[in-house]
């Protein structure tokens, strides 16, 4: 939550991937924000706007706790469900 252009940072990440393994490209992406118990409302709400709309995002803090169960679900979700299956 503290970057200052998540989607600029995520897109990198997705150019590194792709260099690295295209194939991991089709794989299925999850999305964290950090550090979410820095933002308000108002900031959250904008900062969604400009997450990719194809990729489960999840905001999360690990000083408040918010969020921490979701998130061990939803990797743990991914992981048992998507191990054989590519997203495209």
């Amino acid at each position: 939550a503290d970057s200052d252009d998540i989607p600029t940072e995520y897109n990198i990440l997705c150019k590194e991937l792709e260099e690295h393994n295209p194939d991991l490209l089709k794989k299925r992406r999850i999305l964290g924000i950090s550090k979410s118990d820095l933002l308000d409302e108002e900031l959250t709400l904008e900062i969604k706007e400009t997450l990719p709309q194809n990729v489960q995002t999840l905001f999360f803090s690990s000083a408040t706790q918010s969020n921490i169960v979701q998130l061990k679900d939803l990797l743990w979700e991914a992981l048992t469900t998507d191990i054989f299956t590519d997203h495209e």
